[in-house]
């Protein structure tokens, strides 16, 4: 993998943006979603639960975010490499192998990360982190 590029820890303002495109495209998609926005050490900024969302889904965006900034990759990724038989994501503490965490990456530097969980998790996430491409 590339070497690990932080900036700016994202900022509160920074993450209701990610998190109000993220909640137009569950919206645009009529599902109720639940969106957490973390700084790159995996610390929550920001939460959004959408009314109707799965209380599962409280936690497990958390974590998709977590994953994401921890490890400055979509958690995907972990998901692609059990898929292919590579169990050794699960071995990695805070790893979670599911569509849904998504550095949120601006000039090229990851400032923090978004998990999202509820329903094409993955799309949701990318929305919100194009916010502030």
């Amino acid at each position: 993998p590339p070497p690990f590029s932080y900036g700016i820890p994202i900022t509160l303002e920074q993450a209701r943006k990610v998190a109000a495109a993220a909640e137009a495209e569950a919206k645009k998609r009529n599902m109720n979603m639940v969106i957490a926005i973390v700084e790159p050490t995996g610390d929550l900024v920001y939460f959004l639960k959408m009314d109707g969302s799965n209380y599962a889904s409280i936690k497990v965006a958390q974590a998709k975010a977590v994953s994401a900034a921890l490890f400055n990759r979509p958690s995907k990724s972990f998901r692609e490499r059990v898929a292919k038989g590579d169990l050794s994501p699960m071995a990695l503490q805070g790893a979670v192998a599911s569509d849904g965490g998504v550095p949120i990456v601006v000039n090229g530097k990851t400032i923090g990360a978004i998990g999202s969980s509820g329903g094409a998790d993955d799309d949701i996430s990318q929305a919100g982190a194009n916010a502030l491409k």
